[in-house]
């Protein structure tokens, strides 16, 4: 095995071309995917950006890791509320049965803390508060 110039190991040429060809497999699922972000809106925000392509695969792996951001906050944000309304049951009634299935509703006091683990600072507009 050879060394490269950065000190990591060279890749063969089988590993390469099987790494091509996963990669190629990759691009043709995406081709067939289809994100729940509309291709319009993410090429919309990309030309407002100053990004243009032409190539759908490439907005739609843009848009695929949109959704997963968006998904990945979202879930933080649902974790926060369990702990949220699980220590508030627990704190109201310790002996009252609950409902079997609970439904949550997203807040800002659940989005915010989620959002500031990704970097992002939200605030309620001065007309909610």
């Amino acid at each position: 095995m050879q060394m490269s110039r950065m000190g990591s190991p060279s890749i063969g040429m089988d590993e390469d071309s099987g790494a091509g060809h996963a990669l190629s497999d990759f691009l043709l699922q995406l081709e067939n995917y289809s994100p729940s972000i509309p291709d319009s809106v993410v090429a919309y925000y990309l030309n407002m950006s100053g990004f243009e392509s032409q190539d759908p695969r490439l907005i739609r792996l843009i848009a695929l890791a949109s959704q997963k951001f968006l998904s990945d906050i979202a879930n933080d944000a649902l974790q926060h509320c369990k702990m949220r309304t699980s220590s508030q049951i627990n704190q109201n009634s310790k002996n009252q049965k609950g409902p079997k299935e609970k439904k949550y509703v997203m807040t800002m006091e659940d989005l915010v803390p989620a959002l500031q683990e990704y970097g992002i600072s939200a605030k309620k507009p001065h007309y909610f508060v």
